[in-house]
Protein backbone atom coordinates (compact mmCIF):
# COMPACT_ATOMS: atom_id res chain seq x y z
CA UNK A 1 0.00 0.00 0.00
CA UNK A 2 1.49 3.29 -1.13
CA UNK A 3 0.79 6.42 0.89
CA UNK A 4 0.93 9.77 -0.88
CA UNK A 5 1.11 13.18 0.76
CA UNK A 6 0.85 16.39 -1.25
CA UNK A 7 2.08 19.77 -0.09
CA UNK A 8 2.63 23.25 -1.45
CA UNK A 9 -0.82 24.45 -2.45
CA UNK A 10 -2.07 27.92 -1.66
CA UNK A 11 -3.29 31.23 -3.00
CA UNK A 12 -1.33 33.07 -5.67
CA UNK A 13 -2.00 35.96 -8.01
CA UNK A 14 -2.24 35.45 -11.75
CA UNK A 15 1.23 35.23 -13.24
CA UNK A 16 2.69 33.84 -10.07
CA UNK A 17 4.27 30.49 -9.25
CA UNK A 18 3.76 27.60 -6.86
CA UNK A 19 5.62 24.36 -6.30
CA UNK A 20 3.71 21.26 -5.31
CA UNK A 21 5.37 18.20 -3.84
CA UNK A 22 4.20 14.61 -3.51
CA UNK A 23 5.90 12.25 -1.09
CA UNK A 24 5.32 8.53 -1.63
CA UNK A 25 6.00 5.78 0.86
CA UNK A 26 5.11 2.23 1.73
CA UNK A 27 5.10 0.24 -1.48
CA UNK A 28 6.11 -0.19 -5.09
CA UNK A 29 4.91 1.78 -8.07
CA UNK A 30 5.98 2.66 -11.61
CA UNK A 31 5.38 6.38 -11.62
CA UNK A 32 3.53 9.37 -10.26
CA UNK A 33 0.95 11.48 -12.07
CA UNK A 34 -0.58 14.80 -11.14
CA UNK A 35 -4.25 15.49 -11.80
CA UNK A 36 -6.46 18.45 -10.99
CA UNK A 37 -10.13 18.90 -10.40
CA UNK A 38 -11.93 22.21 -10.59
CA UNK A 39 -15.38 22.64 -9.02
CA UNK A 40 -18.02 20.97 -11.18
CA UNK A 41 -15.44 19.37 -13.46
CA UNK A 42 -13.94 15.95 -13.94
CA UNK A 43 -10.49 15.15 -12.66
CA UNK A 44 -8.02 15.96 -15.44
CA UNK A 45 -4.47 14.93 -16.18
CA UNK A 46 -1.73 17.49 -15.63
CA UNK A 47 1.67 15.79 -15.76
CA UNK A 48 3.35 12.45 -15.17
CA UNK A 49 6.81 11.14 -14.43
CA UNK A 50 8.07 7.58 -14.33
CA UNK A 51 9.82 6.49 -11.18
CA UNK A 52 13.17 6.49 -12.98
CA UNK A 53 12.49 9.97 -14.33
CA UNK A 54 13.01 8.76 -17.87
CA UNK A 55 9.44 9.39 -19.01
CA UNK A 56 7.77 12.76 -18.56
CA UNK A 57 4.40 13.71 -20.02
CA UNK A 58 2.42 16.97 -19.87
CA UNK A 59 -1.11 17.94 -20.70
CA UNK A 60 -1.22 20.46 -23.54
CA UNK A 61 -2.80 23.03 -21.23
CA UNK A 62 0.30 23.21 -19.01
CA UNK A 63 3.16 22.63 -21.46
CA UNK A 64 5.74 25.37 -21.18
CA UNK A 65 4.39 26.55 -17.82
CA UNK A 66 4.59 23.51 -15.54
CA UNK A 67 7.59 21.28 -14.89
CA UNK A 68 7.44 17.89 -13.20
CA UNK A 69 10.53 16.44 -11.59
CA UNK A 70 11.55 13.68 -9.24
CA UNK A 71 14.39 12.94 -6.88
CA UNK A 72 17.06 10.23 -6.84
CA UNK A 73 15.01 8.01 -4.54
CA UNK A 74 12.07 7.95 -6.93
CA UNK A 75 9.77 8.61 -3.98
CA UNK A 76 9.18 12.31 -4.57
CA UNK A 77 7.52 14.16 -7.41
CA UNK A 78 7.45 17.93 -7.66
CA UNK A 79 5.30 20.09 -9.85
CA UNK A 80 6.70 23.55 -10.49
CA UNK A 81 3.87 25.74 -11.75
CA UNK A 82 4.74 29.07 -13.37
CA UNK A 83 2.65 31.72 -15.11
CA UNK A 84 -0.41 30.54 -13.21
CA UNK A 85 -3.80 31.67 -14.45
CA UNK A 86 -7.24 31.67 -12.81
CA UNK A 87 -8.20 28.65 -14.90
CA UNK A 88 -5.48 26.69 -13.10
CA UNK A 89 -7.51 26.95 -9.91
CA UNK A 90 -8.31 23.43 -8.72
CA UNK A 91 -7.57 20.77 -6.19
CA UNK A 92 -4.36 19.09 -7.31
CA UNK A 93 -3.92 15.38 -6.63
CA UNK A 94 -0.90 13.19 -6.99
CA UNK A 95 -1.42 9.56 -7.80
CA UNK A 96 0.85 6.54 -8.04
CA UNK A 97 0.44 3.66 -10.44
CA UNK A 98 1.95 0.36 -11.53
CA UNK A 99 1.31 0.85 -15.26
CA UNK A 100 3.75 0.57 -18.14
CA UNK A 101 1.62 2.02 -20.94
CA UNK A 102 2.26 5.77 -21.06
CA UNK A 103 -1.33 6.36 -22.12
CA UNK A 104 -2.45 4.95 -18.80
CA UNK A 105 -0.23 7.44 -16.94
CA UNK A 106 -2.79 10.05 -18.00
CA UNK A 107 -5.97 8.26 -17.02
CA UNK A 108 -7.45 8.72 -13.53
CA UNK A 109 -9.03 5.26 -13.52
CA UNK A 110 -5.59 3.69 -14.11
CA UNK A 111 -4.13 5.08 -10.91
CA UNK A 112 -3.68 2.69 -8.02
CA UNK A 113 -3.14 5.14 -5.16
CA UNK A 114 -4.22 8.71 -4.52
CA UNK A 115 -3.22 11.52 -2.24
CA UNK A 116 -5.81 13.66 -0.52
CA UNK A 117 -5.20 16.67 -2.71
CA UNK A 118 -4.00 20.22 -2.20
CA UNK A 119 -5.92 23.33 -3.20
CA UNK A 120 -4.41 25.82 -5.61
CA UNK A 121 -6.25 29.11 -6.00
CA UNK A 122 -5.15 31.66 -8.58
CA UNK A 123 -6.68 35.11 -8.23
CA UNK A 124 -7.09 37.48 -11.16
Amino acid sequence: QVQLVESGGGLVQAGGSLRLSCAASGGSFSGISWFRQAPGSDRKFVAAISRSGGIIIYADSVKGRFTISGDDSGNMAHLQMNSLQPEDTAVYYCAAHRRTDTFEFQVPSSMDYWGEGTLVTVSS
